[in-house]
């Protein structure tokens, strides 16, 4: 490390920096430990999935060591994605402060740092039964190849989907011994989900991914982007409600959808396109669009085996 590092602007855990040794705060920045919201995002559909499949009351530890994973392999995910964009980064203005491409953490420790966390996933992941453990390994080549998506597709959007949404099916193997129509449309609406947020958070690098050349759901849909989000979100709940349908064929059941879809139509009905930081705010409230999603898969997934 040569340089100090560059605190970002949109870095929502500060006092957690200050108090870390100067050395390791690069570090923490490249993980985005600062910026909790991206575990939470790839926590909550592995915890709906514990919920639905009605794991939360007996399996509740699983509830834990799926959050301890997130944290890890996010970051993982994270250092593996500015490793692989460090130019492309050091060319936009919102990521040229990035560790990489500033220079404050070399290439060699990135790498000694992805193995670190790697290896924290990995004590998660031996807490799984075989079939599931093999679920999660079938998510390492998507995982490898999301950073290289945005050169080569408008939506990488929709990879990112396929990756971050991928703990839905190995909770509900582990807790229902198999992938049923459940837990696949659960996971398929989570996709969605995914897409839907993420190309509100995209509208950020609107012109400078125009300058650079990367591509984007945000730059596809120009100025249909609130429809496009609005269609997701629609496909989201359409497949959540049949998941649902599937573990308690109730209109109650559907009607437990009602808060995550009120939350989720105010995120369409207010985002601005040309607002940076209004996408964020509505990006960021995705963290409460999913515990309002845990919550319906929790009432669902244990009143149904009553």
């Amino acid at each position: 490390m040569s340089q100090a590092v560059e605190t970002p602007p949109d870095s929502q855990s500060l006092g957690m920096l200050r108090v870390l040794p100067a050395r390791a705060r690069p570090f923490a920045l490249l993980a985005r430990f600062d910026r909790p919201i991206g575990w939470w995002l790839l926590f909550w559909p592995g915890a709906w999935a514990i919920a639905l499949a009605g794991g939360v009351v007996d399996r509740w530890p699983l509830l834990a060591w799926f959050l301890l994973g997130s944290i890890a392999m996010r970051g993982a995910g994270c250092v593996y994605n500015d490793i692989v964009d460090r130019d492309l980064d050091a060319r936009v203005a919102r990521t040229r402060s990035r560790p990489l491409a500033s220079g404050a953490v070399s290439l060699r420790a990135a790498w000694l740092w992805l193995a670190t966390l790697c290896l924290i996933g990995l004590v998660v992941w031996v807490q799984l039964g075989w079939p599931s453990r093999l679920v999660a390994l079938a998510s390492l080549g998507l995982v490898a190849a999301y950073p290289f998506m945005k050169r080569i597709t408008w939506w990488p959007q929709a990879w990112l989907g396929l990756v971050f949404a991928w703990a839905a099916p190995v909770a509900w193997v582990e807790v229902a011994g198999g992938l049923t129509w459940a837990g696949a449309l659960l996971y398929a609406g989570a996709i969605a989900w995914v897409i839907g947020y993420d190309t509100i958070y995209a509208l950020q690098d609107v012109e400078d991914d125009a300058l650079v050349g990367v591509r984007s759901s945000a730059r596809r849909l120009g100025a249909r982007v609130r429809g496009g989000v609005g269609l997701f979100y629609a496909l989201a709940l359409a497949f959540w409600a049949g998941a649902f349908w599937s573990i308690r064929p109730d209109p109650l059941a559907i009607a437990a959808l009602a808060p995550a879809a009120l939350h989720l139509g105010w995120q369409v009905v207010t985002l601005d396109r040309d607002d940076g930081a209004s996408a964020l705010a509505r990006f960021r409230s995705n963290r409460t669009a999913g515990l309002l999603m845990f919550a319906a898969a929790f009432v669902v997934g244990t009143t149904a085996r009553l």
